[in-house]
């Protein structure tokens, strides 16, 4: 008799899922599946909309990263406008989105997962959680709070607000940085470097503590997609598309971001509103085999963008890549290493900041380009914290939408996170007993995409953990509670 193990809400994400572990008559793991159940719909409430109004709209997607949308959206609005927007605003978007990158990774790392990472993932600790960390270890804990401050610090002196800013608009930026601005910005860079490094070491101490973990946290082969320049350096606004395999050779390079509906194909799951995209030329993957090096299966984010670059551009950062290639074995397959990623991309971000604050055109008052509806579909792209963010948007003469494309960072994981759920259970699980080892391990694994349901769907539920395993014909055989 198969059974079905569920895990409903999975917690300390931003926002909330399931999981459910499928059992077979013998009781060991056949299949796993992360589920988004709530559905949000801004593609289609958008319609009918100026395009004018989509950055200030789509910011409001998530509370976490609205600035990637806000970028997304507004280069798509550049290009229906087919304008080019002038060298300041530019590089003042480039400084918000590299502002963003480190306080979202901060959030991440240093509240979400550090305290798996640092207290234990054994056992039912109920002080497994920021506080937890704050007592075990404030000076770290406080540190990850500055950081995260320093990039929100960022976001509110270019657009007026930490969160939802209505800065970035078709055609530039709203408003310039006040050399007072750039100052503050300067004075705080020290202390979040400091930070950072001082993170890193930690980190890197604790890695042969999680052997285990990093064999089995979504360690498989798969493709890699993200930003690169022309050179194929580490890049986060602009670029061109990259896919690399899990051995880290080019299998597709030089790619318009614009076109990406050639690449990437976006297919529907019936068990979850999170839509499940691939690379289109090696086809959707059979769900019923494992991964294999001929499957079209990728990941994004910030362990994407280390396998696919030659190298970041700064010394510390590129100093922290080459260790990391080193310890990895060059091209990491393991989703473990995303949080070692995060931290070499809180670095490079900080020294990107620094050369760009010393850039004359950054007080510049030219700000804008104006046109008209010149083209009537458009993408825009940038990389989120989570991943390669696509807007796509489709007007009519007066600028109005008519069709409405998000394709989200955390979609473009689903594939992975559903195979990573499956390798954890199938390690962890053995039998009916619920264990806390197995529960904290299968929801740190989905943790280490640092998934954004926000941006993805939608996001409602309580923060319970209720777990339960039920047999075929809907009897309930073993359940457990329990709040973090």
């Amino acid at each position: 008799m198969s059974k079905k193990i569920i895990i409903d809400p999975v917690t300390r994400i931003e926002g909330h899922a399931k999981i459910s572990i499928y059992l077979d008559d013998t009781g060991q793991v056949s299949d796993a599946r992360f589920h988004v159940t709530e559905f949000r719909g801004f593609e289609k409430f958008c319609e009918g909309r100026p395009f004018w109004e989509m950055p200030g709209i789509t910011a409001r997607v998530c509370g976490i990263c609205p600035v990637s949308h806000l970028l997304a959206s507004a280069k798509a609005g550049d290009n229906i406008l087919t304008v080019k927007i002038p060298p300041a605003a530019e590089k003042l978007r480039r400084l918000m989105n590299l502002a963003q990158i480190i306080q979202s990774h901060a959030l991440s790392f240093f509240h979400l997962s550090a305290p798996d990472l640092l207290l234990g993932m054994d056992g039912d600790r109920p002080d497994r959680n920021i506080f937890g960390l704050i007592a075990a270890e404030p000076e770290l804990a406080r540190g990850g709070i500055r950081l995260r401050q320093f990039g929100q610090e960022i976001i509110a002196q270019l657009g007026g607000q930490k969160i939802h800013p209505s800065w970035a608009v078709p055609g530039g930026v709203r408003d310039a940085l006040r050399p007072e601005g750039r100052t503050h910005i300067q004075n705080r860079i020290p202390e979040a470097r400091t930070t950072i490094l001082q993170a890193l070491r930690r980190f890197k101490a604790i890695l042969t503590d999680y052997q285990q973990e990093i064999q089995t946290f979504g360690n498989f082969p798969t493709l890699f997609m993200g930003l690169v320049t022309s050179a194929g350096l580490w890049e986060h606004y602009d670029g061109h598309i990259r896919f690399v395999d899990s051995g880290g050779n080019i299998i597709a390079d030089q790619l318009d971001p614009s076109n990406y509906q050639q690449f990437i194909g976006e297919a529907v799951q019936p068990d979850s509103y999170l839509k499940s995209p691939y690379y289109r030329p090696l086809g959707y993957p059979d769900q019923t085999d494992h991964c294999h090096l001929n499957s079209g299966i990728y990941r994004v984010g910030p362990l994407a963008r280390l396998n696919i670059c030659s190298h970041i551009g700064t010394p510390l950062a590129d100093s922290e890549l080459r260790e990391f290639r080193d310890r990895t074995k060059n091209t990491p397959n393991s989703s473990f290493f995303y949080h070692y990623a995060r931290l070499i991309e809180i670095l490079a971000a900080i020294e990107h900041i620094e050369k760009l604050l010393d850039d004359p055109h950054l007080l510049s008052t030219r700000l804008r380009a104006h046109g008209d509806v010149n083209q009537l579909t458009a993408v825009g792209v940038s990389e989120a914290p989570r991943g390669t963010l696509f807007h796509e948007y489709q007007v009519d003469e007066n600028g109005l939408l008519q069709r409405v494309n998000l394709l989200i960072a955390t979609g473009q994981n689903n594939l992975a996170m559903n195979r990573t759920v499956a390798q954890i259970a199938r390690h962890f699980v053995n039998g009916v007993q619920i264990s806390p080892e197995m529960l904290n391990r299968v929801e740190a694994g989905i943790r280490a995409f640092d998934p954004c349901l926000s941006c993805s769907t939608h996001a409602v539920g309580q923060m319970p953990l209720h777990l339960q395993l039920i047999a075929p014909d809907g009897t309930i055989v073993n359940q457990v509670w329990r709040t973090q």
